[in-house]
């Protein structure tokens, strides 16, 4: 058991993969997602290629981990579950912070979707906190940091 309560198994074959994939989508997807909106100012446009996205990611990410290794040596777990629980994650991460983007207003859908990104990396930080026993504080802030510089680069792209 580790200190959270569960197995070291149930953290290495699910939690491990579920947030590795969920960091990624929630992450991944900021800089098309904010460049668009930015770029357009067209929350359609913008909510098609956040979907895009998190559905590209979530396919080419669960490919990558079933394809990574089979689990005999790691042990991990079956890569087909892997891949499937990583991909889920992947996609979930991503189209969270692009469902504000069906609203019609650019304004409010920008509002919506920061709000949604903060609440991503907060559930991100506590998992980490939770499951691998991060200091949260440190977490947030690694997290925080990662999800700024590539929110950053989306605006910067989208701005010019």
């Amino acid at each position: 058991m580790t200190a959270s309560g569960h197995s070291k198994d149930f953290v290495l074959k699910v939690v491990q993969s579920s947030l590795v994939g969920f960091m990624d989508g929630s992450v991944s997807t900021l800089a098309p997602l904010f460049a668009t909106v930015f770029a357009t100012e067209d929350t359609r446009v913008t909510f098609l290629v956040g979907l895009a996205a998190a559905v590209g990611t979530a396919i080419s990410m669960a490919f990558s981990e079933r394809l990574s290794d089979d689990g005999t040596l790691t042990g991990r777990g079956s890569p087909v579950v892997r891949g499937a629980i990583t991909g889920l994650a992947i996609f979930v991460g991503g189209v969270l912070h692009t469902l504000p983007f069906l609203l019609p207003h650019v304004g409010i859908a920008l509002y919506l979707a920061f709000a949604v990104v903060g609440v991503e990396l907060l559930a991100i930080s506590l998992i980490r906190y939770r499951y691998f026993q991060m200091s949260f504080l440190i977490s947030a802030l690694q997290v925080i940091l990662g999800g700024a510089l590539v929110f950053a680069s989306g605006v910067l792209i989208g701005s010019v």
